[in-house]
């Protein structure tokens, strides 16, 4: 039926929605394991995912290349070209510088290098001078004080370089090629004094102890002498200065003097003929005196320019 239109429009009336469903909830629960993929994932049900297969390892293809004889005839064939090549390096380093002898010259420890130092400041006081022995073999630095070392010569030229820079710097004429000429004079007169005395035992024909690293130790003994001279220089003057020199020079003279007089022997060859009993202990003594008194020239050539 009909109604009278009065203003007011019929309206339609709504649908009430149904209640939610399970399956059309608005977020999804995922509190629950998660959902297995499917067949067109990245894994199947039957995957092992453990690691990868033998295949992937190459567990077969390494154990037959560790089997193959050939293979282990090459790895060891190569590694015996390996041992020889570095037997030949080695022997090429022992034939220039014998790395044992070396070792031996070093083999000392704080007790021996405190009563070095004292017999060098001091070697009125020492009353034996005899280098010790065991079954032919001189003992160690560490086992005999008399025995000569070469870590006092060389930590003393790097203290005396040290020094010197020092030295320079106080008197504003410090630079990087003054360090350097000093340096180097100083390594220079160390080989010129170790060859002059290798030249007049190899002329003289006397036979000695001495080896090179003696000679280089008994030269380089030099420098403990130089940095005290050096530091009282610095500390008192001139006068200071020339009265360490004096004390230095005469200390190591007479150390060397001792020391090298129980080391140069005469020639064994030149007494069994007969002739040269009496000159071989006077070139011995010789040889011996030179030395000693070379020892402060080289300490006053060296240190009289770093005090002024």
């Amino acid at each position: 039926m009909d109604l009278p239109q009065h203003g007011y429009r019929a309206t339609k009336p709504r649908a009430r929605a149904a209640p939610p469903t399970a399956d059309s909830v608005l977020f999804e629960d995922t509190s629950s394991g998660a959902p297995a993929m499917s067949s067109q994932g990245y894994y199947t049900p039957g995957y092992n995912m453990a690691g990868p297969s033998n295949d992937m390892q190459g567990g077969p293809a390494v154990n037959n290349l560790f089997a193959d004889p050939m293979a282990n005839a090459a790895m060891m064939y190569g590694s015996s070209l390996a041992n020889q090549g570095k037997d030949m390096v080695n022997k090429e380093i022992s034939r220039f510088m014998p790395v044992n002898k070396l070792k031996y010259f070093f083999a000392v420890d704080t007790r021996y290098v405190m009563k070095k130092l004292m017999i060098l400041m001091f070697p009125y006081t020492h009353q034996d001078w005899e280098v010790r022995y065991h079954r032919d073999t001189p003992l160690t630095p560490r086992q005999d004080v008399n025995a000569p070392d070469l870590y006092i010569p060389s930590m003393a030229f790097i203290t005396y370089i040290l020094l010197a820079g020092m030295a320079l710097g106080i008197q504003k004429r410090f630079s990087p090629e003054v360090l350097g000429l000093c340096a180097s004079t100083a390594l220079v007169w160390v080989i010129i004094e170790v060859l002059v005395m290798l030249l007049s035992l190899y002329l003289l024909t006397v036979h000695s102890d001495l080896s090179t690293f003696d000679l280089i130790a008994y030269s380089g003994y030099k420098y403990v002498g130089m940095i005290f001279t050096v530091l009282c220089g610095l500390l008192f003057g001139s006068d200071g200065y020339f009265v360490a020199l004096a004390w230095s020079s005469c200390a190591l003279m007479f150390f060397i003097v001792r020391s090298l007089k129980m080391k140069i022997l005469p020639s064994l060859s030149t007494d069994a003929m007969g002739t040269g009993s009496s000159a071989k202990p006077q070139f011995r003594l010789y040889i011996t005196v030179a030395t000693a008194v070379f020892q402060p020239i080289i300490i006053y050539w060296l240190t009289s320019h770093l005090v002024r």
